[in-house]
């Protein structure tokens, strides 16, 4: 169907030069012009559901299984068609699945577990701390003190002992005096070593429960830490790499198996059963019926500046010369296709109510009925 616009002014003006060319000559009557007011702009157009796509497969195969047919309803995710190598990409998607839901799942149960370890960390450290707090720091402080006294005069003991027994060393070792002096070197000796160790010992008393109390918060603190940070979920890079791994598997399954990208009814089943298919053929087409939009096909850029959004729209169908369509202008494309040397514009227009008569894909006429100025 084309389309005609010509303005009541132009019309008259063409007649008025004929009448002008003839002259003297005998007039000749002239069919009146059925002229287009200028508060119109008529256009041509394909009415579609608003929301419709035709399916096609990222790989070839052969088809396994159709589970559909013309006129189903179907919902957002069912299965349509099946190829033939599907089973093999299906068990990829579930061995990625897993993977990712076990991984958040443990997530969970960590979280659980390293709440307990955080607390039993509290509770060991208020214990060698209660322990820390009961010390006596400054009895201790003394008995080292005095331990460090003993230990001087343990010392100079021990000097003069050796000073002693050297002035008999080179006696025979049969020799009472040498034997006397290397005696009392030697207990002098022992008497040094224990207060040594007495003071060790009393050191340890405040050093191996300032030691505990050290390690309990660290334990502590680093229990709280691996805590806090499960707070955010599992590790960002595991997940990251799971998520990563079941996307890749769905997509590749996606390559073998179509499902319904939304709800709606089965517009066309174009494949069978044992059918070679690759990413050309379309094998099923999807519509939601409930609502249908009309795309223009020859709007120039002298008319599409007269439209504007929300302007009503009256529509007859080219098969069907009885239906009239009504609408309003939803949107206006703002890019332009080169079209017989015209500049064109897509405009698309929201049908109010639908003849179940009306196919998608049929030949509208668009009428769109401009505001007076």
């Amino acid at each position: 169907m084309k389309k005609y616009l010509f303005s009541t002014i132009s019309i008259l003006g063409i007649v008025t030069l004929l009448l002008s060319a003839c002259g003297s000559q005998s007039a000749t009557p002239v069919p009146a012009a059925t002229s287009v007011p200028l508060s119109e702009v008529i256009a041509e157009g394909k009415i579609r559901p608003a929301l419709a796509s035709n399916l096609s497969f990222q790989a070839g195969g052969i088809v396994e299984e159709v589970s559909v047919k013309t006129g189903d309803t179907v919902k957002q995710g069912d299965v349509l068609v099946r190829l033939a190598d599907a089973g093999a990409a299906e068990a990829q998607v579930v061995m990625a699945k897993n993977a990712y839901d076990l991984l958040l799942r443990n997530a969970k149960g960590d979280q659980a577990m390293l709440w307990q370890v955080y607390l039993d960390a509290q509770k060991a450290r208020g214990k060698v701390e209660k322990k820390w707090e009961d010390l006596n720091l400054d009895d201790i402080k003394d008995r080292i003190d005095n331990a460090n006294n003993e230990i001087d005069d343990r010392k100079l003991e021990l000097k003069k002992k050796q000073e002693n027994f050297d002035k008999y060393k080179d006696l025979s070792e049969e020799d009472s005096k040498r034997k006397n002096a290397e005696d009392d070197l030697e207990t002098a000796q022992e008497n040094l070593n224990e207060s040594m160790r007495k003071l060790e010992s009393i050191e340890r008393e405040r050093d191996e429960v300032r030691a505990a109390l050290d390690s309990a918060l660290g334990v502590e603190a680093e229990a709280k830490y691996q805590y806090e940070i499960t707070q955010n979920g599992p590790n960002a890079d595991q997940l990251a790499l799971a998520k990563a791994n079941l996307d890749a598997a769905q997509d590749g399954l996606d390559g073998y198996v179509l499902t319904a990208p939304f709800d709606g009814v089965i517009a066309d089943v174009n494949v069978t059963v044992g059918e070679q298919v690759g990413p050309e053929t379309r094998a099923v087409s999807v519509a939601d019926f409930r609502l249908w939009i009309v795309e223009t096909t020859d709007l120039t850029e002298l008319e599409v500046v007269k439209i504007s959004e929300g302007e009503p729209v009256s529509m007859t169908v080219d098969a069907l010369p009885d239906i009239k369509l009504d609408g309003l202008v939803s949107d206006i494309s703002g890019s332009s296709v080169l079209q017989g040397g015209d500049v064109i514009y897509t405009v698309r227009v929201r049908v109010d109510k639908i003849d179940p008569r009306v196919r998608w894909g049929m030949t509208v006429e668009a009428t769109f009925l401009l505001p007076k100025k």
